[in-house]
């Protein structure tokens, strides 16, 4: 099994040093220890001092191995526009249901969901499919919150 104690951020380290690939979604990008498998079938074990949030290209340090570069999985997700409404409307009528939201200059995106959806187009807003990796804000104070 594989064991990896930190991260080393995208473009900081030797790509000659990658010893495997891991596609995960946004929820798996951010955690702190988990136990996944890489592309190539073997066991990691996510062991970090602190629960990070992961991006594309980010490098897992598996000790003296190597590193297991981080890959972003595509999700199915919406991309919202103002249509009839303004996009701040929106914005609000989403972070009312303290949903995790990727802001772009002219859109918002948010992971599939047809109820969210369906209240989009009532407030006449317009909503396009699309299928990427998943970016949302982190929240005002660096990792957002959650009510549990």
């Amino acid at each position: 099994m594989l064991h990896a104690t930190h991260r080393m951020l995208a473009g900081q380290w030797p790509s000659d040093q990658e010893v495997g690939t891991v596609t995960l979604d946004w929820d798996s990008r951010h955690r702190r220890r988990f136990r996944l498998d890489t592309d190539q079938g073997e066991t990691l074990l996510l062991d970090l001092p602190a629960a990070l949030r992961l991006g594309q290209d980010d490098g897992l340090v598996v000790g003296d191995s190597g590193i297991v570069r981080v890959i972003a999985a595509e999700e199915d997700l919406l991309e919202i526009r103002a249509g009839e409404t303004g996009l701040a409307r929106l914005a609000y009528h989403l972070g009312n249901r303290h949903l995790l939201v990727e802001i772009c200059a002219e859109c918002l995106i948010i992971r599939a969901d047809p109820v969210i959806e369906d209240m989009v187009l009532v407030l006449g807003g317009a909503v396009q499919p699309l299928r990427r990796p998943f970016s949302p804000e982190s929240g005002a104070y660096g990792g957002g919150h959650r009510h549990e």
